[in-house]
């Protein structure tokens, strides 16, 4: 056997393509958002105004703003038709789902780091950080599609809400975006990127070192052959037999509220050019 065989890192899937695809489209997105949301945020900045310039105008800033959070919850209507299918049809746990166990890591990881434990703590499938983030994401998608939806059609929302629930929801949208850039940048850059760089997400897979390191209990069950396997054919034909007419109803539902949330209305805050008047004897000014 050659030394280049022998030194051939072993490797393990973590992420399949299609969820890699996802993640992709996700980052895209949020990153269009971020760009075009904080100069509206802070629009008196000397960045935001040459964004807003560079970009043809205000308008065209909104527009891109509009179509990133389309993309987005087209992107939220797919993780969730594709988790039931994960949960549902091929019975995978729910590995995601934060625990009692998640708490006791995340204090033994603070007492390893400030010196009062002699070892990190093993995590299995997501570690309590990647639980922190994920479940971040989801409350901060769920507060800016509400108030989203209120800016979007404010004359739609004041039908059912108080007239100052638009420019309360604009308070939220403007803050909520700015901690989940900050998060971003803060949190999960250093986390996933420069304190160890994880390429899971693009590549799919992990040596055997990286998820002794990350994942340690999962890769113990992965080689002690605890692992749960895939349905075989006829039990998987038949639970998406189940699953795919159930799947499209609810895609349906999903794709009939995205429409709903962009053609309620032709919003009323749009902006209009300046008027200027001219001063002149007929409109009251002095000769």
């Amino acid at each position: 056997m050659s030394k280049k065989a022998i030194d051939k890192p072993v490797l393990y899937e973590r992420f399949p393509l299609w969820r890699r695809i996802e993640h992709i489209i996700m980052v895209l997105s949020f990153s269009t958002l971020g760009l075009t949301g904080l100069p509206q945020k802070f629009p008196d900045s000397g960045l935001g105004i040459a964004f807003v310039q560079g970009l043809g105008g205000i308008e065209n800033l909104r527009t891109i703003h509009h179509v990133a959070a389309i993309v987005m919850m087209f992107g939220t209507a797919y993780h969730l038709l594709y988790m039931g299918y994960s949960v549902l049809v091929l019975r995978d746990r729910m590995s995601m789902l934060p625990s009692l166990q998640d708490a006791k890591d995340g204090l033994q990881a603070l007492l390893y780091n400030i010196g009062f434990a002699k070892e990190y703590p093993k995590m299995g499938r997501y570690t309590f950080e990647e639980k922190m983030e994920y479940w971040a994401f989801v409350w901060g998608a769920a507060v800016m599609g509400a108030t989203g939806f209120m800016m979007w059609n404010p004359i739609t929302a004041t039908k059912y809400l108080p007239g100052e629930f638009v420019p309360a929801a604009k308070a939220a949208h403007g803050g909520e975006a700015v901690l989940a850039v900050l998060a971003i940048i803060i949190w999960h850059m250093y986390g996933v990127h420069i304190r160890r760089f994880n390429k899971a997400m693009f590549t799919g897979m992990q040596t055997e070192e990286e998820m002794l390191h990350e994942h340690p209990l999962e890769l113990e069950e992965i080689k002690s052959g605890r692992m749960r396997h895939k349905p075989d054919p006829k039990t998987l034909r038949k639970r998406q037999l189940i699953y795919f007419p159930i799947a499209a109803i609810l895609a349906i539902a999903m794709l009939g509220g995205i429409y709903g949330f962009i053609n309620t209305e032709e919003t009323a805050l749009k902006t209009i050019p300046p008027i200027s008047v001219t001063a002149t004897p007929e409109n009251g000014a002095a000769p």
